[in-house]
């Protein structure tokens, strides 16, 4: 069958696209593995609990589209490697082809969506501050002149450097590594609070040794939605991590993870979070929005 020239372009461009949309698909089709990112302390959404692999509701969703993958390619015995990131790194790492797919507890924003594509939002959150009872800070204002910690790499630590100058507090912004660290720099009293998402706060909070020596205080400064993390120019995979997660949203198992991580007790010290969904959540488990914060 002859085209003609301006079909034969069209042609040879969808297949060019068909190609370039496949990519994530093909080359973990090729390589026979897929490798998913993890964080090691955003509680309860991906973190390490003990020996083995990581725990979390964005680990849940992980696991639910690499099986999807798996059926996807044909390939049933596909190896999965589970690679640590951080707030810091896990964008680099998924642009330069080491991790495929990062669902942990990363902002969808308009800036980061010049470098990377984002699934269906599936949480919405804002910074607060995690503080000991001790330290008598309730608010912003308490962290004039202050030392205040947060984590290198987040929304957050922009968010706080913006407040810190339009409010003249003075305030000393320390930045850690990961979460974790970030609240070492508060028990050590190196800093007199720590500046993040108000569910990793809660999260920290519950698997702290002393939890009851900790609150999380403070007005939520923006509202922020969380989103599984993939490669830009990538249709057909996007359209597989939102047809998981979508179906999730859609059948009830989404909400039925979400309480066994956020209103049930977790590991490792079986705190319950007693978290209800945010109104926000449940809006979007209607319209499946994968709309950025700005």
């Amino acid at each position: 069958m002859k085209l003609k020239p301006m079909a034969a372009a069209l042609l040879l461009a969808a297949l060019a696209l068909t190609a370039s949309a496949d990519d994530t698909l093909k080359k973990v089709a090729d390589s026979g593995r897929i490798a998913v990112a993890y964080r090691e302390s955003s509680v309860p959404f991906s973190y390490i609990a003990g020996a083995g692999k990581p725990v979390g509701f964005s680990v849940e969703l992980t696991n639910a589209i690499v099986e999807e993958v798996k059926r996807r390619t044909g390939k049933p015995g596909l190896q999965v490697d589970y690679v640590p990131v951080t707030s810091q790194n896990r964008i680099p790492l998924l642009t330069n082809g080491t991790v495929d797919l990062e669902c942990g507890s990363t902002t969808n924003n308009s800036t980061r969506g010049k470098d990377v594509a984002f699934a269906i939002n599936h949480f919405y959150t804002g910074t607060r501050l995690l503080a000991k009872k001790t330290s008598r800070i309730s608010s912003y204002a308490d962290l004039a002149g202050k030392s205040v910690s947060s984590t290198t790499g987040t929304t957050n630590a922009q968010v706080m450097r913006k407040y810190n100058a339009d409010n003249n507090l003075n305030m000393n912004i320390m930045l850690a590594k990961d979460h974790s660290d970030a609240m070492l720099l508060v028990d050590a009293d190196r800093a007199v609070a720590f500046a993040m998402d108000d569910i990793l706060l809660f999260g920290l909070m519950a698997t702290a040794k002393s939890p009851g020596d900790w609150e999380v205080v403070g007005d939520s400064l923006q509202v922020e939605p969380y989103a599984c993390m993939l490669r830009k120019d990538d249709p057909a995979f996007k359209g597989l991590v939102d047809g998981v997660i979508g179906a999730m949203m859609k059948n009830g198992e989404f909400e039925r993870l979400y309480a066994r991580w956020f209103t049930a007790p977790i590991p490792p010290n079986n705190i319950n979070l007693r978290l209800p969904m945010a109104s926000q959540l449940r809006e979007n488990l209607k319209n499946l929005s994968d709309k950025p914060a700005l």
